[in-house]
């Protein structure tokens, strides 16, 4: 009986030291934390800098997926801004959403696979976070495994790779750090931590990640349609413009926000080594297919495709010119209809003139943006 409850004792204490482990990583937690700088009047988060045919584009707006019940303020984008940059709330204090998401890359990663709390790497690429409130699906992830940006931005803190807490230690880490009680009083009334108000202002913060400011933006605010050639750009430019729209890129990549229009096999392999979004839905026709990323500062995103497998523009305009490997799901504006991929055999000429075009979605403004910058020093 000695030996059984002796047993238990060091069965109960190992709970009780895993759980501390969990929470405090042997690590004072004084050695990690820097109060983030945030300025005395809060960054204006709820204007979202949009030109005039944005506004009146309606086509394009009905893409936003806010919910009626996480509005955006300028108070919660400013709690999720600091959320979204600390690095305590990973399991060893290393890592933080920003260490995957640079706001220089339009909030995409700088390497193919992502590194995680201890080195390892995830199996795809970091997706770009701008404009991600405009996407009609409401579904997040390449495989779109999260049902809305709400749920999407808690599973990374979950996951053992990525972050590797649990949501309970999540919420007590925020509890702990001395900085939060008060910007949760200002985002929501009281400073209560919870998932849910984690999840809304992780989410308010990306929503604001809006870009609209681009030489595209400037030259398609001065014509009535996207069609026509634009007054600020180069004959190149105007070239590659016409090119994307005669070539059917505008079916992946849709309206003047160049954003996804679903999962897509873009004919990147004939027999897919990633499910993607065929394992999300149980649908093994749709293996190998993949929410598309928009194309707005696509400039400085790469590496490109759901695993970072592309390195350059130069390359991705190869691919569909003469790399398209034949899927019987893959989108039909790539594909002959009798079993073959379209290729388009692009000119040397025609390639350099669409990735001439594609540059000019490129939004300087947004990633310098100080209201989207790491407010914790150094």
């Amino acid at each position: 009986m000695r030996t059984l409850r002796s047993l238990y004792w060091i069965f109960f204490l190992s709970i009780a030291i895993s759980c501390q482990l969990d929470r405090d990583d042997l690590v004072d937690i004084h050695d990690r934390i820097s109060e983030p700088i945030l300025p005395e009047t809060a960054f204006d988060y709820t204007d979202l800098h949009l030109p005039d045919y944005v506004k009146e584009n309606i086509q394009l707006l009905q893409h936003d997926n806010s919910p009626q019940n996480n509005p955006l303020t300028n108070e919660g984008a400013t709690l999720g801004r600091v959320l979204f940059y600390d690095m305590n709330l990973s399991l060893n204090r290393t890592v933080s959403c920003g260490s995957c998401h640079h706001q220089e890359k339009g909030f995409a990663d700088r390497t193919a696979l992502s590194e995680g709390f201890q080195g390892e790497h995830t199996s795809r690429n970091a997706m770009a976070l701008g404009n991600a409130r405009y996407y009609v699906r409401r579904r997040f992830f390449w495989d779109e495994r999260a049902e809305t940006l709400e749920d999407q931005v808690l599973m990374p803190f979950q996951d053992p790779l990525e972050m590797g807490l649990h949501l309970d230690s999540l919420i007590h880490r925020v509890r702990d750090l001395p900085y939060y009680p008060a910007l949760f009083e200002s985002a929501f009334g009281t400073d209560e931590v919870n998932a849910n108000r984690i999840s809304m202002a992780l989410a308010q913060f990306i929503r604001s990640m809006v870009s609209f400011r681009s030489r595209y933006d400037e030259g398609r605010d001065q014509v009535n349609s996207s069609l026509v050639p634009f007054p600020n750009f180069s004959e190149k430019e105007n070239i590659g413009k016409s090119l994307f729209r005669s070539s059917a890129c505008g079916g992946c990549h849709v309206t003047d926000g160049f954003l996804s229009s679903g999962p897509t096999n873009n004919g990147l392999e004939s027999i897919p080594t990633d499910p993607g979004a065929g394992k999300t839905y149980g649908n093994p026709i749709l293996n190998g297919s993949f929410k598309t990323s928009s194309l707005r500062n696509i400039e400085v995103t790469g590496p490109y495709m759901h695993d970072g497998r592309i390195a350059t523009l130069e390359e991705v305009i190869a691919h569909y010119s003469e790399g398209i490997n034949f899927h019987p799901a893959m989108a039909p504006q790539i594909q002959t209809g009798d079993g073959r991929a379209r290729k388009f055999n692009f000119t040397a000429e025609e390639k350099a003139a669409l990735v001439a075009f594609l540059k000019t979605l490129t939004d300087q403004h947004f990633l310098s943006d100080p209201k989207f910058s790491d407010p914790f020093p150094e």
